[in-house]
């Protein structure tokens, strides 16, 4: 059976008790507490402040269903970091003490499942070639479960997502599998997994006994890009995605799109530069001649793409993120200039996934997935729990998010 219920996370500009009560209101069986910078961080939370919360829950219908440990807390415009995983103790050690505190704040509010994601390979790790980081997210997670007591009845569950170490649900039941304990399991994100399953149905069938928890959002196909550092022997699939290739010795970019290839640079490419990009779109087939754009006349200021850009751009891994936030500004140009044509050089949301699907969550209903099957698949298979409706990116709609939602889903439980 599966049972509707809604994050916090999407009502970060509410007080915190006063959100608990507004999901209530809406109809939602359950509530999802998400750690937030300034709506309800774990830093500053007191035990009278648990008992406050504990009270108001205790005076709604609504159901505390899962505490979420949540990624983007440090540093806003490094979500994720640090991680699990990061090579530095002293940062994982910060993410480890942040999924206590989610264990600490479960346990004073009965809450039975506190989630959290492996985090991705940075430029650290590339350049750290002899740190494992599998070895690295194992121990940590080892590290979060002693801090379970064995009289209660508290389950930590990994998040797979776009771009991250553990990115699908094979790799998440096979950390579950190496770490082997019973109180760790699956949280599956509905979005997520449409974006990393080539068929997300049978994949939420398979994983559907080992996840305890859903995230739920819609999501729709985007314009799927690679963006990696050059390398002799770079292999390229147009049919699966397009490349904004790297090029560290300039800070240069080449993207590699059949339709209109376009090298950006600060100064114009000599004989050689000119002789390897025209060898890399020969390697893929590309004849026509690419356009030549001067990274002083790109735009660098707010957008309208702000939160579709900072998403795609959080999830791309193995670069620094100087590398990452020079390619904003072409993104930006990208999604706002038209061809002769009158068409957007990308006209779609720009994705990093291996579907082309984009990371965005949207409300359920504006997107493509099919929660009907969805659902039927996790059910037919075992899973039983919450579903929780993840909107982030309409903070400042919120009551659209929350009641669309709920609409919208309820048809299907």
């Amino acid at each position: 059976m599966i049972k509707l219920s809604y994050s916090t996370f999407g009502l970060t500009n509410l007080d915190f008790l006063r959100s608990i009560e507004e999901v209530d209101k809406a109809g939602y069986p359950g509530v999802e507490l998400s750690f937030h910078r300034d709506q309800f961080n774990p830093f500053d939370i007191t035990n009278e402040y648990l008992a406050a919360i504990k009270k108001k829950l205790e005076s709604l219908e609504v159901t505390a269903a899962c505490v979420s440990t949540a990624s983007h807390f440090f540093t806003p415009q490094r979500p994720h970091e640090p991680s699990l995983m990061s090579p530095d103790l002293a940062g994982r050690k910060r993410r480890i003490d942040l999924v206590k505190r989610g264990i600490h704040v479960a346990r004073a509010l009965d809450v039975p499942l506190v989630t959290f994601g492996s985090g991705f390979i940075r430029d650290e790790h590339v350049s750290n070639p002899s740190v494992d980081p599998r070895e690295l997210l194992v121990d940590s997670v080892h590290q979060c479960l002693n801090e379970l007591r064995d009289d209660e009845d508290i389950t930590l569950l990994i998040e797979p997502e776009p771009g991250m170490y553990i990115e699908t649900l094979e790799q998440g039941m096979s950390l579950v599998d190496e770490v082997g304990s019973n109180r760790f399991q699956l949280h599956l994100d509905l979005n997520h997994n449409y974006c990393s399953e080539t068929n997300y149905l049978e994949a939420l069938g398979r994983a559907a006994k080992r996840a305890k928890f859903l995230h739920v959002s819609d999501s729709q196909e985007g314009y799927n890009l690679k963006l990696v550092k050059w390398a002799d022997g770079l292999k390229m699939d147009l049919n699966f995605a397009r490349y904004l290739i790297y090029f560290p010795e300039s800070a240069d970019y080449l993207l590699v799109d059949c339709d209109h290839p376009i090298y950006f640079h600060d100064e114009l490419p000599d004989a050689r530069q000119k002789k390897r990009i025209e060898s890399i779109l020969g390697s893929v087939n590309i004849t026509t001649d690419p356009a030549f754009v001067d990274f002083k006349n790109l735009y660098a200021g707010q957008s309208p793409f702000e939160s579709e850009i900072f998403v795609y751009l959080i999830s791309v891994p193995g670069l620094t993120y100087d590398v990452l936030e020079r390619a904003r500004p072409i993104i930006i140009y990208l999604r706002s200039t038209k061809d002769r044509n009158g068409k957007l050089l990308m006209d779609k949301m720009v994705a990093n996934t291996l579907t082309g699907i984009v990371h965005f969550h949207e409300i359920p209903g504006e997107g493509t997935m099919d929660f009907a099957a969805s659902f039927k698949a996790l059910t037919d298979n075992g899973f039983s729990g919450y579903a929780s409706v993840e909107l982030y990116h309409h903070v400042a709609s919120w009551e659209k998010a929350l009641n669309d939602s709920y609409k919208h889903l309820s048809q299907f439980v």
